[in-house]
């Protein structure tokens, strides 16, 4: 009955295993197998709620392997944890097909292999109120589970974030503190501005990771609002530039940089003002002004020596070689180093949070630009060198 059950599914199968041990029973029964063969010829749709350990998982990322990337989406197995074991059907395999028939079958002893010894009582159903009191059953743990894991992975990254801060901090504030007492102290007069310079530095780190904090929780709480002006974009890069040349330490590595405006290219002069050196975008100037500084900053991260390099242009086409629809309305900001590029791992999940692996930083910097240029309406990518070193571009509307 159970076999012929799921071989009749047309759309939608949903299943509850109660068990590790009943999941490999009804894997070794050929009923996983033909869940995966319903989803991959038939185009059915799966959802299966069982606890999970090694073994299962091994089973469901080879189904997925040979269902293919398009059934993956028709295919989901979620895995059950604490609110699960404590309910009431943790003793019952539960089968619902088509949302029109239901089979539910006894488990009796879990620790026998075959399926018929383990099993006690099945009852099948087609009967509309049994089969709908079955399917509230699923869709209430489905969705209890759901939240749980939602709580795990926030509480989770909640965690990573405040172990981040917290370290990403410390360095700053133990240096400003001990550069503070060696200036108090007064013993070395000739490298007070040495001691001055090190503790603005760092100041200038804990500022920025406070903002960063901040920024974040204005996204996730959807109230990060702008300030949007008619200004001059090339004002503010080369505003930028300075910033960044002033915070290049001298006698270091990173003297051996060279950081460049490149012309505007792709605009002939207009009536509009916007011709030569002069773009006007209606933005929010510090919100960009902070996007350009923290890609700066990222260039320079990452080049060991040579050239970073920032440009204006024309419409280009993005990362997924789409040309934008107007290319006299957008503005391309780009800007290129001469460094280590971007890691092959980081690169899928570039501009979400925690995305780093630098020696310092908390990888907020990206999700933080990302979603204020996204804000202003314009997209934000980034792309290896043919050569060496990476590109980062973002695109804005044009003042109108």
């Amino acid at each position: 009955m159970f076999i012929e059950l799921v071989k009749s599914t047309e759309h939608e199968i949903l299943l509850i295993i109660p068990t590790t041990n009943s999941f490999l029973r009804e894997q070794r029964l050929g009923i996983i197998p033909l869940l995966k063969d319903g989803v991959a010829e038939r185009g059915i749709n799966v959802k299966i709620l069982a606890p999970i350990n090694d073994d299962v998982l091994q089973i469901t990322q080879s189904i997925e392997e040979e269902i293919g990337e398009q059934a993956k989406k028709r295919f989901h197995l979620r895995a059950v944890d604490v609110p699960y074991q404590e309910s009431t059907v943790n003793t019952v395999t539960i089968t619902i097909v088509d949302k029109k028939a239901s089979l539910v079958i006894e488990k009796l002893d879990d620790s026998k292999e075959d399926f018929l010894d383990a099993i006690g009582l099945a009852t099948h159903s087609n009967s509309k109120p049994t089969v709908s009191s079955y399917i509230s059953i699923f869709e209430s743990l489905w969705n209890q589970t759901k939240l749980y894991e939602e709580l795990r992975r926030h509480d989770k990254m909640q965690r990573e974030f405040i172990n981040i801060a917290a370290h990403e901090l410390r360095t700053p504030a133990q240096s400003i503190l001990g550069y503070a007492e060696l200036v108090r102290a007064d013993l070395h007069k000739n490298q007070v501005q040495s001691f001055i310079d090190v503790i603005y530095r760092n100041a200038l780190r804990i500022h920025k990771l406070t903002r960063d904090i901040l920024d974040v929780s204005r996204i996730e709480s959807q109230t990060l609002s702008l300030n949007k002006i008619k200004f001059n974009l090339k004002e503010v890069i080369i505003s930028c530039i300075e910033d960044v040349q002033a915070k290049l330490v001298p006698e270091s590595s990173n003297n051996r940089i060279k950081v460049a405006y490149e012309t505007v290219k792709g605009w002939e002069e207009e009536e509009d003002g916007n011709h030569g050196d002069n773009v006007f975008v209606q933005a929010d100037r510090d919100r960009i002004t902070q996007v350009i500084s923290n890609l700066l900053d990222n260039a320079i991260k990452f080049t060991p020596q040579g050239l970073v390099s920032i440009a204006v242009s024309g419409a280009e086409r993005d990362n997924e070689g789409q040309e934008e629809e107007n290319e006299k309305e957008v503005v391309v900001v780009s800007v290129q180093d001469t460094g280590l590029g971007i890691d092959p791992e980081i690169f899928p999940r570039l501009f979400t949070k925690f995305s780093s692996k630098s020696f310092s930083g908390t990888g907020l910097g990206l999700y933080v630009s990302k979603s204020i240029i996204e804000a202003h309406g314009g997209k934000i990518w980034a792309k290896n060198n043919n050569d060496k070193g990476a590109t980062f571009c973002f695109s804005l509307p044009l003042a109108i």
